[in-house]
């Protein structure tokens, strides 16, 4: 993956669009934690990919490459939504039906949905995409026990919320 940072860097297209066709899926879990249409996700998508390809000369290790784009991944997340509080829906657009993802998909993204934004996005960095808590914490520019308490707090959370009796089975 470092040569193909390298020649992406020196504003090699082709290499750069491979790098970013790796980069899909991750990036598609993490825009679908904070955002809920295909619509916004597509946009930020499109936003990332252009800002990456613009300042892909500015990385200065290679190794720090995934952490930059999913840094600027949530920064254009966080723009759409922003962007979204700012209008008022002047009427009720009814909801598209899902497809059928299957029964374990749809599971895992009513857990995820459960959790507020700010928990949700710290469980997707770490649990799905694999990320250490001090890169979650550089990405979001929290502290490094933020993201620890959030990762702790969404655990107590789904455990209230999908095991209510677990407590009183532990305390007989």
């Amino acid at each position: 993956m470092n040569s193909l940072i390298k020649k992406a860097k020196a504003h090699d297209a082709e290499c750069f669009v491979e790098l970013m066709q790796q980069q899909l899926q991750s990036m598609y879990k993490i825009a679908k934690a904070m955002l809920s249409s295909e619509e916004d996700i597509a946009d930020a998508f499109q936003e990332t990919i252009l800002t990456c390809w613009e300042k892909i000369h500015q990385l200065e290790e290679e190794r720090f490459f995934r952490t930059w784009l999913i840094r600027i991944l949530i920064n254009k997340c966080n723009d759409i939504l922003r962007q979204k509080q700012k209008f008022v829906l002047v009427e009720e657009l009814p909801e598209v039906p899902k497809t059928d993802l299957g029964f374990a998909n749809l599971e895992w993204e009513e857990v995820l949905n459960s959790l507020d934004e700010k928990y949700r996005i710290v469980v997707i960095l770490y649990y799905v995409e694999g990320f250490k808590t001090s890169e979650i914490a550089e990405m979001l520019g929290i502290q490094e026990s933020s993201v620890r308490t959030r990762l702790s707090r969404s655990k107590e959370k789904l455990a209230r919320d999908y095991y209510p009796d677990l407590k009183r089975r532990n305390s007989v």
